[in-house]
């Protein structure tokens, strides 16, 4: 089997990851960059690995390295972690080769499409993440949770309080929640779904 298809699926599998999922859904331009240069370097070393004496594993720990290297050179998200990775073992993928072309391929093709599917913007569109500041301490976990549920407008699954600030008056809360309108509870025991209502002007005779 020709080594050189592999590597012409890896150009194509990284171009279809980085333009078509990546670049459309979350428009960072350096990252593109980044990918683009971690597949490609990793399909050259690794294609270079395959042919010499040097033991895959040796090479793969190196890979390790650098990428533990560059994933504390800067901060990303979770899903461009995912992304990053997903270059790098797409690499592995085409350089070091596989007894079987459409194996490779396929493998290529399940990746590319793992990684699409999972970041689609229609999956589990309702859920959110917020790291929020609220102006006042509140320690009380319940009040804090209607507190947040009334302010996002949406039911809180999960609310960690990173700081609580009894000088400034302040609550710094990581929260998870989905969007809606839910029916809670307030303080004084009167429900509340979330939005403020006008009080009726009392009528005097």
């Amino acid at each position: 089997m020709s080594p050189y298809a592999l590597y012409l699926a890896d150009l194509v599998a990284i171009v279809v990851l980085t333009f078509a999922v990546y670049l459309p859904r979350h428009r960072r331009r350096d990252l593109v960059v980044a990918f683009l240069a971690v597949n490609v370097g990793v399909l050259a070393v690794s294609a270079a690995l395959a042919q010499s004496t040097i033991a895959a594993g040796l090479g793969l720990g190196l890979f390790g390295v650098l990428s533990i290297i560059r994933l504390r050179s800067t901060e990303l998200s979770q899903h461009e972690v995912a992304y990053y990775f997903a270059a790098l073992a797409l690499g592995l993928i085409g350089g070091l080769g596989t007894t079987s072309l459409w194996l490779g391929v396929g493998l290529m093709a399940a990746i590319v499409a793992v990684i699409a599917v999972a970041d689609s913007p229609r999956l589990l569109t309702r859920l959110r993440q917020q790291i929020v500041v609220v102006d006042r301490a509140i320690p009380d976990e319940t009040a804090l949770v209607a507190h947040l549920e009334r302010l996002l407008g949406g039911q809180v699954h999960s609310a960690t309080i990173l700081r609580l600030d009894l000088v400034n008056d302040t609550t710094t809360v990581d929260v998870r929640y989905s969007v809606g309108i839910p029916t809670t509870t307030t303080a004084d025991g009167a429900p509340s779904s979330g939005t403020a209502h006008a009080a009726m002007p009392e009528v005097t005779r």
